[in-house]
């Protein structure tokens, strides 16, 4: 997942990915933040990044890579 935020003229880009098997990256909305998790097959999370909804360009989903 890219999120792509307006950080004052300049645009910034971060990236959050589920970076072993089994993961995967929940975004949840609430009350003007977005929060985007690594979320392990028992629902813990990871790392979490939250953003103000406001300052959100885009959001980008990849497809998942192939599993060997």
């Amino acid at each position: 997942m890219e999120i792509v935020i307006d950080a004052g003229g300049t645009p910034r880009t971060y990236e959050i990915r589920a970076t072993r098997a089994g993961r995967r990256v929940e975004v949840t909305t609430r009350r003007g933040l977005v929060e985007v998790s690594e979320v392990t097959r028992g629902g813990t999370a990871v790392r979490t990044a939250r953003f103000m909804s406001n300052r959100i360009l885009a959001l980008v989903e990849h497809p998942a890579g192939e599993v060997n």
